[in-house]
């Protein structure tokens, strides 16, 4: 009976340590030798993929840096493991420490905060819609009737039906997986209209096959903090990744991050989006913080 209980205290201590290492990130890629970073396949100019495995963009470039830092913290090289994510499971592969660090295109909400947590604001987007040049749609009023693409487990319908332009206004919704699926529902004519954040948009038009078929239109449907997201109960990781992004907002090399990727000529096919950094992207870099959409909303 002895050996079972000192069998079981032991099994019991373990687990603690595991859950506890589960939300210690220094803890656990210290011992793992790896971190993971969850990437997004296209997600604009914040995380895209150029094939073989590489991601790159705005986000991915500030979470190298957060990384760095990390691995002064660990005293060691780690190696980084990119893990694609979606709309959808992006939240739990963070909650359940399949993502260390998520570095997409992810709305910091007052919901998601329950789940997980998020570092200071990096861009601050706009939602707004994506049409044929040729389609003559130009508001919110004219989807009356038509289909409108966006990403599963994204917000912006939500957003379009709240939005008081839309009022009476009669749209059938139709899904991507992705936003290069959601894009190109729109690119081969079963949707009339894509939903999304603004730079998303831009970036698919961009590297689409024939960028002068489609505009961006219509009135801004909503202003969102976009934000690189881990797991909750991790205030020293939390720390690390603020104190990286406090300090590249001081040195201005967060603006020239951004400058790169919204800016000028960006791969694969060197094509410019021409998104110069917005007032409310520059504020959120001077006065940083962790701020839910929902406070936006109250300004």
């Amino acid at each position: 009976m002895k050996k079972q209980f000192i069998t079981l205290a032991v099994a019991v201590l373990l687990a603690g340590t595991a859950f506890a290492q589960a939300n210690d990130t220094l803890a656990k890629v210290k011992a793992a030798g790896s971190i993971t970073m969850g990437v997004r396949d296209s997600s604009g100019a914040l995380s895209y993929t150029l094939g073989d495995g590489k991601y790159v963009g705005y986000h991915v470039e500030i979470c190298q840096r957060i990384i760095a830092n990390l691995e002064k913290a660990a005293g060691k090289k780690l190696e980084v493991k990119y893990t694609p994510v979606t709309s959808q499971n992006r939240i739990p592969l963070v909650e359940n420490g399949t993502v260390d660090i998520e570095c997409g295109s992810t709305t910091n909400n007052e919901a998601r905060q329950k789940q997980v947590a998020f570092a200071f604001t990096t861009y601050v987007e706009e939602v707004r819609i994506a049409v044929r040049a040729n389609s003559g749609i130009t508001s919110i009023g004219q989807l009356n009737g038509k289909n409108v693409a966006t990403t599963t487990g994204t917000t912006s319908v939500q957003l379009l039906r709240k939005n008081e332009r839309a009022t009476g206004v009669d749209f059938k919704e139709v899904f991507g997986k992705d936003h290069a699926d959601s894009f190109l529902l729109l690119e081969s004519g079963r949707a009339d209209a894509f939903v999304m954040d603004g730079q998303i948009l831009a970036g698919n038009i961009a590297n689409s096959k024939a960028p002068a078929d489609f505009k961006i239109v219509g009135e801004v449907l909503n202003v969102e903090p976009i934000a690189i997201m881990f797991r909750k109960d991790d205030p020293a990781f939390k720390k690390l990744a603020d104190d990286t992004i406090a300090g590249l907002a001081k040195s201005g090399e967060l603006a020239k991050l951004y400058d790169k990727w919204f800016v000028q000529a960006i791969p694969p096919k060197n094509i410019k989006l021409g998104m110069p950094a917005s007032d409310a992207n520059k504020d959120a870099w001077k006065n940083l913080n962790d701020k839910p959409v929902e406070a936006y909303a109250k300004k």
